[in-house]
């Protein structure tokens, strides 16, 4: 058992030393505020203080974990081995950094809490986090640090025994829109052939024409697709499904249409499935209660997965109203402009509130790309997607995190501007799987 020492002891302290020893490292540990205690331990043991006793294992302490309240932070960046580190203390120290406070300024989000621009979303932006702007967003910086810190602890005290940890593909799809063509209803379908007349869209007209009579498959029904490409390589996949009221940012099919109601079922029987909180319901959770509820209707099971439409994040209200819903894992946490590890970790952990300053039942599983930032924010052609995904897929593969990926099933259907975005998709799992 690890014996930690630190003279004070906070709820911020508390929640870092479980996430990082008990969650990450896989690893028990002893907290002591008694100096005494610990000098005398005679097994493995970490100072975590300003001040080394002996030759311990001695992590010098930044301020950050025993304040209250939120504020700016005076953040120092510092290079470290192939990546940045931050909260720098001093080259002499086993880590010349605060290893338990810059974890936490990740994981936390703590800078979306500050003051901050937003985009016409709502959202904060990659470009404004220190990560983008320090250099280190396609890294995992926290599995990084906490493999350091692994290995220190094992040439300090070799008896250590940590459990082995492997690499973990998850594919997640987000169905905003489950058909381009049908079971649109009568209005919109009118309404969107007449468009496609005026605006001399003729080839749009002709295939809708064609997907409503029966003789060519909608372009977004990808489904069956999906299901080929996870028997072939063996694994399931997460659907989340939009199921707000009809809206400019929401233009999913209704719920009453039988023909959508039975795809989530099929879908459901061989995955897992979550919602997908409209755009409109962002600051309502009663909003995110009416549409989990036609969800849960429509499985007859309980939902507790969730990922925020338009990836719309706000701390912490996001979070609080999806925790008031009932959701216990949401996989929003990821940016929509740049690919990489939004809060530094390619892996799941439990959510801390800044503003209550305690951990809260709800645990992030973060994403690393999605298609939509490649093709639409970036402009990557197909042909070029590897070169961007496979250095984070090689990332993670050395931490032995999970490298999660979000895609949508109108990105696989050729349909502009989609066109070889199937491919990347087949690259990507082939990637994943290969075992160099």
């Amino acid at each position: 058992m690890l014996l930690i020492y630190s003279p004070l002891s906070s709820p911020r302290l508390n929640y870092i030393l479980d996430l990082i020893f008990q969650d990450f490292l896989g690893i028990g540990y002893e907290f002591t505020s008694d100096a005494d205690k610990f000098s005398f331990h005679s097994g493995p043991k970490l100072n975590y203080s300003e001040q080394a006793f002996g030759n311990e294992l001695f992590i010098y302490s930044t301020r950050l974990l025993f304040e209250k309240g939120i504020r700016d932070q005076q953040i120092s960046v510092i290079d470290w081995q192939d990546t940045k580190a931050f909260f720098a203390t001093h080259p002499k120290y086993h880590l010349p950094f605060d290893i338990f406070a810059a974890s936490f300024y990740l994981l936390t989000r703590y800078e979306e809490y500050l003051p901050h621009r937003r985009d016409v979303h709502g959202r904060f932006d990659a470009r404004d986090s220190l990560a983008f702007q320090k250099g280190f967003l396609h890294k995992p910086v926290v599995d990084l640090y906490v493999k350091a810190l692994k290995e220190l602890l094992l040439s300090s005290y070799p008896e250590t025994v940590f459990p082995e940890r492997s690499f973990r593909f998850l594919s997640t799809i987000d169905i905003d829109n489950a058909w381009a063509y049908k079971e649109k209803g009568i209005l919109r379908t009118t309404g969107a052939l007449v468009r496609s007349l005026v605006h001399f869209e003729f080839k749009e007209f002709a295939e809708r024409m064609l997907v409503l009579l029966g003789t060519r498959s909608d372009p977004f029904d990808t489904y069956d697709y999906l299901h080929s490409v996870q028997q072939q390589f063996g694994f399931k996949s997460i659907y989340f499904f939009l199921l707000g009221d009809y809206g400019e940012n929401d233009k999913n099919v209704s719920t009453s249409r039988k023909k959508f109601q039975s795809l989530i079922n099929s879908i459901a029987d061989y995955n897992q499935v979550g919602i997908h909180p409209s755009y409109a319901s962002n600051k309502l959770s009663s909003r995110i209660r009416l549409e989990q509820s036609r969800l849960q209707k429509i499985i007859k099971s309980n939902v507790t997965k969730s990922r925020q439409h338009f990836l719309k994040l706000e701390f912490p209200e996001t979070y609080r109203n999806l925790i008031e819903c009932d959701i216990t894992d949401d996989y929003t946490m990821g940016y929509a402009s740049e690919p990489g590890f939004r809060a530094g970790t390619c892996n799941s952990y439990r959510y801390f509130d800044l503003v209550y300053d305690c951990p809260a039942p709800l645990t992030i599983h973060p994403f690393v790309v999605m298609d939509a930032t490649l093709n639409l924010y970036k402009k990557i052609k197909p042909a070029e997607a590897m070169s961007y995904v496979g250095p984070l897929l090689k990332e993670v593969k050395k931490v032995n995190g999970t490298f999660t990926l979000l895609w949508h099933n109108e990105s696989l259907g050729e349909k502009k501007p989609w066109e070889g975005w199937k491919n990347v998709y087949e690259e990507i799992i082939t990637a994943a799987y290969q075992k160099n």
